[in-house]
């Protein structure tokens, strides 16, 4: 009965969204330098671990990397091992106080992978950005003064559809959903990309979801397969062919401040998100 109501919600998802955001055609190589929201509105999903280990995967790949987090709990930040005591500017001054980007830009411990941290003071932007002028595009003019300095800017979203969510969407060029091989895993995600259709009519006509990324896939369960089956059903291309394990070490690498690729580089978990970096940047020079 639950596999029924799952494939049927999926079915009525595809035919809502499917029409609004046309995804590639194919895996081929875009031009650098990229600029990837990291996104779903769902929590839990993977979707931080996916930012942080997707950028350590691509510095491995001599790509300068740069992890923007916009999530007030901060998780991205503290994932590389950036602690909030030690930096002086933060993503809410660089939205709020129009402070330069690269004044908040902090090193990672791996080469070429570089943190603009957050603090749990964006959670008061969202109301403070109401009256502000301009409000969508503060995040969008901060990553231009930048973006010859990176090869990819990998924008962690918060799980919410907020106008700091938007700042993320309306300044990237593409946007990666990752997706929990779970039941309700697609709850949300017409939502997230009627808004993305949304600010790509209105503030950004350049983005599309270019990107699905199955992550916590755990082989044991027939479910997961099944969610893994339907999602490539009616996505695509646009889904990944590397999935994401659940993993203990995955879980255990953000509280020593670290990806899993630094962290246990020999895992499952390091060679998927290894392999997901390849994948993403499709051989790209």
């Amino acid at each position: 009965m639950a596999k029924k109501k799952g494939k049927a919600e999926t079915e009525d998802l595809a035919t809502t969204v499917a029409p609004e955001v046309e995804g590639p055609k194919g895996y081929v190589p875009r031009p650098i330098p990229r600029i990837i929201a990291v996104a779903n509105q769902k929590g839990g999903v993977g979707k931080t671990t996916t930012a942080v280990n997707l950028g350590a995967g691509l510095a491995e790949l001599d790509y300068r990397v740069l992890v923007i987090d916009l999530d007030p709990q901060g998780n991205a930040t503290t994932g590389l091992g950036i602690d909030a005591h030690t930096f002086e500017h933060s993503m809410y001054d660089v939205i709020m106080r129009d402070i330069p980007l690269e004044d908040c830009i902090e090193p990672t411990s791996m080469k070429n992978l570089f943190v603009a941290p957050a603090t749990i003071d964006l959670a008061g932007a969202e109301i403070e950005l109401v009256p502000a002028f301009s409000r969508e595009l503060k995040l969008r003019r901060a990553i231009e003064s930048v973006i010859d300095d990176f090869d990819y800017v990998l924008i962690d979203c918060p799980p919410s559809l907020g106008l700091i969510t938007i700042n993320g969407l309306a300044a990237a060029r593409e946007v990666l959903v990752p997706i929990q091989c779970e039941y309700y895993a697609l709850e949300g995600l017409g939502q997230l990309l009627r808004n993305v259709h949304l600010v790509q009519a209105n503030l950004n006509d350049g983005l599309d979801v270019s990107t699905i990324v199955l992550t916590m896939y755990d082989a044991r369960t027939k479910l997961a397969d099944q969610v893994a089956t339907e999602v490539r059903e009616h996505f695509g291309n646009m889904v990944c062919r590397n999935i994401i394990p659940r993993t203990v070490r995955i879980s255990e690498a953000p509280s020593f401040g670290q990806p899993i690729t630094v962290f246990d580089p020999t895992s499952r978990g390091a060679i998927a998100y290894r392999e997901l970096a390849k994948e993403v940047s499709g051989g790209a020079a």
